[in-house]
């Protein structure tokens, strides 16, 4: 009670996390993911696509993939709320839509192989709801489908050495689909 604990140093070139890469442009490697570079990755994701203090992240990314860093730790560090889905809602799309219309979650990252199974589970994607797409190509068809009823989309692009993402989107209703630009530094 009304105790602090002291700082404790840490070296910004340190690791803070060691992830194996897929193996889809080679053999799967160990790739260290320094301090500094992780920190400037979460601090950028709060900026843009933009993380507050009012968000909650509803996390369906398991900690084997590199983006769960994001879900986990983003909304966190701006004093956001994470909430973790459980195994039984990842895998089922109704669950998770019934998860998702309970109304409290306001982010949520996915690959667009599951956007695409959640809206064919029922998903209505609307205005107050951003959703950030990354780890395969975003289709057109798709995208417009998540936009349809207001929500933001985010497409998210960038190999695992770099950091998790490296480059971001905002995905506008009948605009061309890119990856869009790098993320700070």
């Amino acid at each position: 009670s009304g105790q602090t604990t002291a700082a404790v140093p840490c070296d910004p070139a340190a690791p803070a996390y060691v992830i194996f890469t897929s193996g889809t442009t080679g053999p799967p490697k160990g790739v260290e993911i320094p301090h500094r570079a992780l920190v400037n990755f979460l601090t950028t994701m709060a900026q843009e696509p933009g993380l507050t203090a009012q968000d909650t992240l509803l996390s369906v990314t398991t900690v084997m993939f590199d983006i769960a860093v994001l879900e986990l730790f983003g909304p966190l560090i701006v004093g956001g709320k994470v909430i973790i889905a459980d195994r039984a809602q990842i895998l089922d799309g109704f669950q998770l839509v019934k998860r998702i219309d309970k109304g409290d979650v306001t982010l949520m990252q996915a690959t667009p192989t599951l956007w695409s199974m959640l809206l064919d589970a029922g998903l209505k994607p609307a205005s107050g709801l951003k959703l950030l797409a990354g780890g395969e190509p975003l289709p057109d068809d798709l995208a417009a489908r998540l936009v349809a009823g207001g929500a933001e989309l985010w497409n998210m692009y960038g190999p695992t050495e770099t950091t998790i993402w490296s480059a971001v989107q905002r995905i506008e209703p009948g605009a061309a689909i890119t990856i869009g630009h790098p993320i700070g530094n």
